[in-house]
Protein backbone atom coordinates (compact mmCIF):
# COMPACT_ATOMS: atom_id res chain seq x y z
CA UNK A 1 0.00 0.00 0.00
CA UNK A 2 1.45 3.58 -0.85
CA UNK A 3 1.74 5.95 2.22
CA UNK A 4 0.23 9.22 1.21
CA UNK A 5 1.42 12.85 2.13
CA UNK A 6 -0.96 15.72 2.72
CA UNK A 7 1.22 18.85 2.32
CA UNK A 8 -1.14 21.58 4.85
CA UNK A 9 -1.77 24.98 2.73
CA UNK A 10 0.97 27.95 3.47
CA UNK A 11 0.36 31.26 3.77
CA UNK A 12 -2.62 33.36 4.76
CA UNK A 13 -6.04 32.20 3.86
CA UNK A 14 -7.74 33.76 1.04
CA UNK A 15 -10.02 37.11 2.40
CA UNK A 16 -13.52 37.39 1.48
CA UNK A 17 -12.93 41.11 -0.04
CA UNK A 18 -9.18 41.55 -0.82
CA UNK A 19 -8.43 44.97 -0.57
CA UNK A 20 -7.01 45.78 -3.88
CA UNK A 21 -7.54 49.69 -4.02
CA UNK A 22 -4.91 52.25 -2.62
CA UNK A 23 -5.85 55.25 -2.04
CA UNK A 24 -3.10 58.50 -0.61
CA UNK A 25 -3.86 61.72 0.52
CA UNK A 26 -2.19 65.00 2.41
CA UNK A 27 -2.33 65.74 5.55
CA UNK A 28 -1.45 68.89 7.60
CA UNK A 29 0.76 67.65 10.90
CA UNK A 30 -2.52 68.82 13.07
CA UNK A 31 -4.72 65.87 10.60
CA UNK A 32 -2.12 63.81 10.98
CA UNK A 33 -1.70 64.36 14.80
CA UNK A 34 -5.03 64.08 15.27
CA UNK A 35 -5.47 60.90 13.68
CA UNK A 36 -3.35 59.33 15.49
CA UNK A 37 -3.88 60.09 18.97
CA UNK A 38 -7.99 58.91 17.78
CA UNK A 39 -6.10 55.35 16.48
CA UNK A 40 -3.74 54.78 19.53
CA UNK A 41 -6.61 55.69 21.96
CA UNK A 42 -8.96 53.09 20.59
CA UNK A 43 -6.52 50.96 19.63
CA UNK A 44 -6.42 50.60 15.91
CA UNK A 45 -4.24 51.32 13.56
CA UNK A 46 -4.84 54.60 11.41
CA UNK A 47 -6.06 52.98 8.39
CA UNK A 48 -9.13 51.35 10.87
CA UNK A 49 -9.75 54.49 12.34
CA UNK A 50 -9.77 55.98 8.37
CA UNK A 51 -12.45 53.19 7.66
CA UNK A 52 -14.63 53.42 10.43
CA UNK A 53 -14.49 57.10 9.61
CA UNK A 54 -15.66 56.13 6.03
CA UNK A 55 -18.90 54.36 7.91
CA UNK A 56 -19.66 57.22 10.00
CA UNK A 57 -20.03 58.84 6.93
CA UNK A 58 -22.21 56.05 5.36
CA UNK A 59 -24.82 56.74 8.63
CA UNK A 60 -24.85 60.17 8.42
CA UNK A 61 -28.48 61.58 7.45
CA UNK A 62 -27.39 63.09 3.59
CA UNK A 63 -28.72 66.81 3.17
Amino acid sequence: MKEVHTVAKMGRPKAESPKKKNVSFRLTEEEYQKLSEYAAKHELTTTQAIQKGIDLLYQMPEK
